[in-house]
């Protein structure tokens, strides 16, 4: 009878509790100002639902209701002075750009997230209005500016990205950067396949990311892995439009960290520019690439389904003549096969002075129209296992 009497009264304490103090507290961004009409700018009200959040206890939810809503300016969600434990962002509408892509100015990040730890951002569609700046950099005559990146995470911890669609960014749809335990799952991106520098999900200086079961289409990678990355796992995913899953370009500076512990698996890319590929610029640089797996995947109609490209070197500029000092080994490609778009189906151009070490084919079938398609090697050593097509050149 004691311990019901202590379980009853608990209840009771608990149900009479503010919310605030259970920290179940959500902000939802209409009743703060946000209006729902894709025409009214809500940047204001979606700060202020943040920096009620950030201040709670608990875990907090900041709900975005159906509905359009305009984010005219750039905005950056600071976590560094957050007393909550995590907030969920639940987006259930579209979280739309200025139509005119100068309003955004020079800003690098439309929606930016900065030292934030245990954010949950689920559902919704971010739509980027990029269309104008891609058309400005492809028929324009110059003066466009660099554009922004739909969403970005910068030196945060223990984040989840799940079920959202970023359409049409500016530039990249959503970028880590210097961030440790991302999951990215059932994650879209939209774009056009001839949009510039649209790169799907791009991660630089992180650890412990993982995207899984995402589907990405751009006009540039789907993935693109850049210095200082390691334990990266991609997963489930297709690609395409778009220039393929890449590490790099690398060499961009002469002191960068590597890459390293990368696992990409189940990955099926549909009419691309390249499959799995591994870029530097033809440059000194302390940087290397190192324990990564490619395996399961398939390509269908690729241009450049496995290629290792360390002689990048884009318009012969701040690299003709020089030699890429990126040191990449231990690259397995196991259980690779589909059809190649181009008679060369794997390329391996590797540094004449740092070769390309201990690369493994294990299981590869690539045809080009129905034949064996071929392979091309330079500086690159390496053994096969299993059935390997096109016939090694390692």
């Amino acid at each position: 009878m004691m311990m019901k009497t202590i379980s009853l009264s608990l209840f009771l304490t608990l149900t009479l509790l503010p919310s605030f103090m259970l920290g179940l507290s959500t902000y939802n961004v209409v009743s703060l100002g946000a209006k729902p009409d894709g025409k009214t700018d809500s940047t204001k009200a979606f700060l202020k639902a943040w920096n009620k959040a950030c201040r709670s206890l608990g875990k907090p939810t900041i709900l975005v209701p159906k509905g359009r809503y305009l984010i005219q300016n750039a905005i950056k969600f600071d976590g560094s002075k957050c007393t909550s434990v995590g907030i969920h962002i639940n987006v259930k509408g579209t979280i739309v750009a200025p139509p005119d892509f100068r309003a955004l100015k020079d800003s690098h990040t439309w929606l930016s997230f900065e030292s934030v730890s245990g954010v949950t951002l689920s559902g919704g569609k971010f739509d980027g209005k990029g269309v104008g700046l891609w058309n400005c950099k492809m028929y324009g005559k110059g003066g466009c500016p660099k554009g922004a990146t739909n969403l970005a995470f910068t030196k945060s911890k223990n984040i989840e990205i799940r079920g959202l669609t970023s359409l049409n960014s500016q530039l990249y749809h959503i970028v880590i950067n210097g961030c440790n335990n991302v999951k990215l799952r059932s994650v879209k991106v939209l774009a056009s396949g001839e949009s510039p520098n649209t790169d799907g999900i791009h991660v630089q200086n992180s650890n412990d990311v993982t995207i899984l079961n995402s589907k990405i289409s751009s006009g540039d990678d789907c993935v693109s892995v850049g210095a200082g990355t390691t334990a990266l796992w991609i997963e489930n995913v297709i690609c395409g439009p778009g220039h393929g899953i890449s590490i790099g370009s690398l060499a961009k500076e002469m002191n960068e960290p590597g890459v390293q512990n990368m696992t990409v698996k189940d990955v099926t890319f549909v009419g691309t520019q390249n499959g799995v590929r591994i870029k530097s610029w033809g440059r000194p640089s302390h940087g290397f690439v190192k324990n990564v797996i490619f395996q399961h995947c398939t390509m269908i109609n690729v241009q450049n389904p496995i290629i290792i490209d360390q002689n990048y070197c884009p318009n012969m500029e701040g690299c003709p003549g020089k030699v890429s000092g990126v040191k990449i080994s231990d690259i397995t490609y196991q259980d690779i096969h589909g059809s190649s778009a181009t008679e060369v189906a794997v390329k391996f151009d590797c540094s004449s002075k740092h070769s390309c070490k201990n690369i493994i084919l294990d299981d590869v079938k690539l045809t080009y129209k129905n034949q064996p398609a071929i392979a091309s090697c330079a500086h690159a050593d390496g053994s096969t296992h299993g059935l390997v097509v096109p016939k090694s050149c390692l």
